[in-house]
């Protein structure tokens, strides 16, 4: 394939899978690991793609990517994450879940659970759960955001501020190598940061392609965050960040 042809394309790949590698690349369009570098390098340097060891990512940028973008990213792994999830979740309790293409694969998978209690900022959570699940749904309020279906803003972290969550299940746009959990909306911030002050017990749900993003405004640390469930094993700093506040690493198998 003609370099022309080859670059739109490994952008494509970028956006559907989050990362693209050297080998990955050479296995796909079967050409030299020279060639695809040079590609790569060429694409950093347009600024449509950020080289990162190994490989490139997308650009990182003060804005997230766009939903619909999101919602095709990692999905496999996001359902196996999901899927690991819930296994922590028991029948009859409350639980939060937040705005997130990953929180939206959890609402899916807790669909077999009875007695919950789901209350979320999330009005594609909420309408996949009006058809899939008998849980009882509590829509925060708040300001729409268009882009995602996401409420964020004053009204939703006082309806979170009426609350006490057996559970909450959260996602974020970017991890820090130090342990901390990033966003781009000071908006969706400020809720994330009462769900997680409201709540009993707060697991993180983000693949390991959150590791190559960048984002802004923190959210909150990992002595925070009592479970992390991944899809692979995170960085030596991030790990060892865990470890220091004893915050569970679950690493999402594949069923």
């Amino acid at each position: 394939m003609v370099q022309t042809l080859r670059k739109p394309e490994i952008i494509e790949i970028a956006r559907r899978e989050g990362k693209v590698t050297v080998e990955m690349l050479v296995d796909y369009f079967g050409v030299t690991p020279q060639t695809i570098r040079r590609d790569l390098t060429e694409l950093a340097e347009a600024g449509q793609l950020e080289r990162v060891h190994g490989g490139a990512v997308l650009p990182s940028t003060t804005m997230n990517i766009g939903y619909m973008e999101r919602q095709e990213l990692n999905l496999s792994s996001k359902v196996d994450i999901a899927r690991e999830c819930v296994k922590h979740i028991p029948n009859d309790c409350s639980v939060f879940l937040n705005i997130g293409t990953t929180t939206e694969a959890v609402a899916a998978e807790l669909r077999r659970h009875t007695g919950l209690l789901i209350v979320t900022n999330n009005l594609n959570i909420a309408q996949k759960l009006m058809y899939e699940s008998e849980a009882e749904v509590v829509v925060t309020g708040g300001d729409l955001r268009r882009a995602d279906g996401g409420l964020v803003g004053a009204m939703a972290r006082e309806a979170v501020s009426r609350f006490r969550f057996d559970y909450a299940i959260i996602g974020c746009s970017a991890l820090h190598p130090d342990g901390d959990i990033l966003d781009f909306d000071t908006r969706e911030v400020g809720v994330s940061q009462a769900i997680i002050a409201r709540s009993d017990k707060v697991i993180l749900a983000a693949d390991a392609s959150k590791f190559d993003r960048k984002a802004p405004i923190k959210i909150a640390s990992m002595p925070e965050i009592d479970t992390f469930v991944t899809d692979k094993a995170p960085p030596a700093a991030f790990a060892a960040a865990c470890a220091q506040c004893d915050t569970q690493i679950i690493v999402a198998t594949h069923s």
